[in-house]
Parts: structure tokens; C-alpha cells; sequence
């Protein structure tokens, strides 16, 4: 596999994840927000599953990123 199709594949990874992130994470508060509690009890649960969900997407674009800028690195020492 050559680097520019590794460079796309690490694109639409990342592209992939954010997608997901985001539904997940519309699934998840549809899912509290249906629940008969108070929006005082919910709260929680909201903001926790928001920042578990981004934070795990945060780090995977960040590892992406790093991989991706390697790659980038390493073609052009090759020049």
C-alpha cells in the first residue's frame, strides 16, 4: 500500500469517526432525554456521555493525526 492511499484511508477513517461519534452520542441523549425523570436527574447523564464520547473521539483523531503527519514526514525525507 503506497502512502497516498494509507493518507486516504486515514482520512475517511477519521471522517468515518465522527460520524459515528456524533450519532452515537444523538442516540445516546434521545435515549435519556425519553426517560419520564426530571431533566435534574438526566443532566448527569448527559454530560457524561458527552464527554466519554468526545473524549474517545478526541483521542482517536489525535492518534489518526499522529499517524497521518508520519506518513507525511516520511515521504518527504524520501525526496
Amino acid at each position: 500500500m503506497d502512502k497516498a492511499q494509507q493518507i486516504t484511508i486515514i482520512t475517511w477513517t477519521k471522517r468515518l469517526l465522527g460520524f459515528s461519534a456524533i450519532t452515537l452520542w444523538l442516540y445516546i441523549i434521545f435515549s435519556i432525554s425519553q426517560s419520564p425523570a426530571p431533566f435534574r436527574e438526566q443532566a448527569p447523564y448527559c454530560m457524561v456521555s458527552t464527554m466519554m464520547i468526545f473524549g474517545l473521539l478526541s483521542m482517536a483523531f489525535k492518534g489518526l493525526e499522529y499517524w497521518e503527519r508520519e506518513k507525511i514526514q516520511s515521504t518527504k525525507e524520501k525526496q
